[in-house]
């Protein structure tokens, strides 16, 4: 059984998810650390629970969401993954960056690419990709069906919706994605969002303004 943990990083308070199993196996998902004292504050957590990390993997390559890729690649040499859409995302990072006055460093490459629609699996444990674009061109969701979980990047938030005036991003896209992709989920199913609080598909459709 799949569990998480939710870390807050950075300017931007962006939430790097740790998904572990029975085993200490983990994967890292978004991990957004600003600065060697936020890297710090991760790592210890990851040893403090003598957690085991296997693989990085972004549901897209917006820069708040890849601060501390390059950082946990050198750690602990384990591959990094985004959906093959977001290169051009991840490719800007850097000027990104220094239109907020924050620094990057080097150009991140992927290892591999996800692709929606098939299955990936941490031990016994398999996560389902769905490719819900809008707020990037290839953002992408992780859902966990026996926990009853996702994790939506910047999808869907509790009472609101991804941005979609960066490039790439598209709000009738991401609309769309919202309601083919996540709206078509058990009601019940708990949404973990790249910012702020935890909500439901249930909530989301009751009572956020966009999804009326």
């Amino acid at each position: 059984m799949l569990n998480q943990h939710l870390l807050t990083f950075g300017p931007f308070q962006e939430n790097t998810y740790i998904l572990y199993n029975e085993h200490k196996q983990c994967w890292i998902t978004d991990p957004g650390m600003y600065g060697p004292e936020e890297t710090e504050e991760f790592i210890s957590y990851i040893e403090d629970h003598q957690l085991q990390p296997q693989a990085i993997i972004n549901t897209h390559a917006h820069i708040d969401h890849v601060f501390g890729v390059q950082a946990l690649i050198d750690k602990y040499n384990i591959p990094f993954a985004i959906h093959t859409k977001e290169q051009p995302i991840l490719d800007y990072a850097s000027s990104s960056a220094s239109v907020f006055g924050l620094k990057f460093g080097k150009t991140l490459k992927p290892d591999y690419y996800l692709k929606e629609n098939e299955p990936f699996s941490l031990g016994n444990d398999t996560l389902q990709i769905r490719f819900t674009p809008g707020h990037s061109p290839g953002s992408i969701v992780f859902y966990y069906p026996e926990g009853k979980w996702l994790i939506g990047g910047d999808v869907l938030f509790a009472g609101s919706i991804g941005r979609t005036d960066l490039p790439g991003g598209n709000y009738q896209t991401l609309i769309d994605s919202i309601r083919s992709q996540l709206l078509t989920l058990p009601p019940d199913t708990k949404v973990y969002p790249g910012h702020g609080p935890a909500t439901t598909i249930a909530q989301e459709m009751r009572s956020n303004p966009f999804l009326q």
